[in-house]
Protein backbone atom coordinates (compact mmCIF):
# COMPACT_ATOMS: atom_id res chain seq x y z
CA UNK A 1 0.00 0.00 0.00
CA UNK A 2 1.23 3.16 -1.06
CA UNK A 3 2.41 6.02 2.02
CA UNK A 4 -0.31 8.88 1.44
CA UNK A 5 0.89 12.12 3.05
CA UNK A 6 -1.63 14.06 4.88
CA UNK A 7 -1.67 17.00 2.64
CA UNK A 8 -2.69 14.32 -0.51
CA UNK A 9 -5.12 15.81 -2.77
CA UNK A 10 -8.79 14.02 -2.10
CA UNK A 11 -9.52 15.37 -5.35
CA UNK A 12 -10.53 12.38 -8.22
CA UNK A 13 -9.00 14.48 -11.01
CA UNK A 14 -9.94 11.32 -13.41
CA UNK A 15 -13.57 12.31 -12.95
CA UNK A 16 -12.99 16.08 -13.41
CA UNK A 17 -11.05 15.55 -16.70
CA UNK A 18 -14.03 13.18 -17.98
CA UNK A 19 -16.29 15.94 -17.19
CA UNK A 20 -14.42 18.40 -18.40
CA UNK A 21 -14.12 16.46 -21.90
CA UNK A 22 -17.88 16.22 -21.69
CA UNK A 23 -18.82 20.06 -21.93
CA UNK A 24 -21.89 19.53 -20.91
CA UNK A 25 -23.91 22.38 -20.28
CA UNK A 26 -24.14 23.82 -16.23
CA UNK A 27 -27.19 23.00 -14.85
CA UNK A 28 -29.10 26.68 -14.17
CA UNK A 29 -31.73 27.90 -12.48
CA UNK A 30 -32.53 31.80 -12.55
CA UNK A 31 -32.17 31.47 -8.67
CA UNK A 32 -28.62 30.44 -8.68
CA UNK A 33 -26.95 33.78 -10.01
CA UNK A 34 -26.93 36.92 -11.98
CA UNK A 35 -26.02 35.23 -15.12
CA UNK A 36 -26.25 31.83 -17.38
CA UNK A 37 -22.71 30.26 -16.95
CA UNK A 38 -23.48 28.42 -20.11
CA UNK A 39 -24.09 32.01 -21.83
CA UNK A 40 -20.67 33.32 -22.40
CA UNK A 41 -21.69 36.43 -23.27
CA UNK A 42 -23.36 36.85 -20.62
CA UNK A 43 -20.73 35.61 -18.15
CA UNK A 44 -18.87 38.32 -20.21
CA UNK A 45 -20.90 41.32 -19.70
CA UNK A 46 -21.13 40.49 -16.28
CA UNK A 47 -17.56 40.58 -15.31
CA UNK A 48 -17.04 43.61 -17.49
CA UNK A 49 -19.50 45.55 -14.54
CA UNK A 50 -17.99 43.61 -12.07
CA UNK A 51 -15.99 46.29 -9.58
CA UNK A 52 -13.65 44.43 -7.20
CA UNK A 53 -12.52 45.93 -4.15
CA UNK A 54 -8.89 45.76 -3.06
CA UNK A 55 -6.67 46.05 0.12
CA UNK A 56 -8.90 44.67 2.82
CA UNK A 57 -12.01 47.24 2.39
CA UNK A 58 -9.57 50.58 2.98
CA UNK A 59 -11.72 53.79 1.73
CA UNK A 60 -10.33 54.53 -1.82
CA UNK A 61 -9.54 58.11 -0.53
CA UNK A 62 -7.39 58.75 2.75
CA UNK A 63 -10.00 59.77 5.60
CA UNK A 64 -7.76 61.29 7.77
CA UNK A 65 -4.84 63.06 7.15
CA UNK A 66 -1.50 60.88 7.75
CA UNK A 67 0.31 63.75 10.03
CA UNK A 68 -0.69 67.10 11.48
CA UNK A 69 1.72 69.77 13.02
CA UNK A 70 -0.23 71.88 15.93
CA UNK A 71 0.34 73.56 19.02
CA UNK A 72 -1.93 72.82 21.95
CA UNK A 73 -1.05 74.35 25.57
CA UNK A 74 1.11 71.21 27.52
CA UNK A 75 -2.24 71.08 30.23
CA UNK A 76 -4.98 70.49 27.70
CA UNK A 77 -2.13 67.82 25.81
CA UNK A 78 -1.80 65.91 29.06
CA UNK A 79 -4.75 65.63 30.10
CA UNK A 80 -5.96 63.80 26.87
CA UNK A 81 -2.96 61.86 27.22
CA UNK A 82 -3.69 61.07 30.81
CA UNK A 83 -7.51 59.51 29.55
CA UNK A 84 -5.10 56.39 28.21
CA UNK A 85 -4.76 55.01 25.14
CA UNK A 86 -6.94 56.09 21.83
CA UNK A 87 -6.21 59.95 23.57
CA UNK A 88 -5.81 61.27 19.59
CA UNK A 89 -9.09 59.92 18.56
CA UNK A 90 -10.90 61.64 21.48
CA UNK A 91 -9.18 64.84 20.58
CA UNK A 92 -10.59 64.29 16.81
CA UNK A 93 -13.87 63.98 18.51
CA UNK A 94 -13.88 67.03 20.54
CA UNK A 95 -12.84 68.78 17.15
CA UNK A 96 -15.35 67.63 15.47
CA UNK A 97 -18.10 68.28 18.00
CA UNK A 98 -16.65 71.80 18.12
CA UNK A 99 -17.18 71.85 13.94
CA UNK A 100 -20.46 70.47 14.52
CA UNK A 101 -21.41 73.42 16.75
CA UNK A 102 -19.76 75.87 14.89
CA UNK A 103 -17.91 76.83 17.82
CA UNK A 104 -14.23 77.47 15.09
CA UNK A 105 -15.94 80.73 13.54
CA UNK A 106 -13.11 83.62 14.97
Amino acid sequence: MPKTSSNASKTDWERVKREAAQDAPIAHNVSDGPFDPNDAAAVAAYWQQASIKRGRGRPAAAVKRPTLNMRVDADVLEAFKATGQGWQTRINAALREAVAHGLTKA
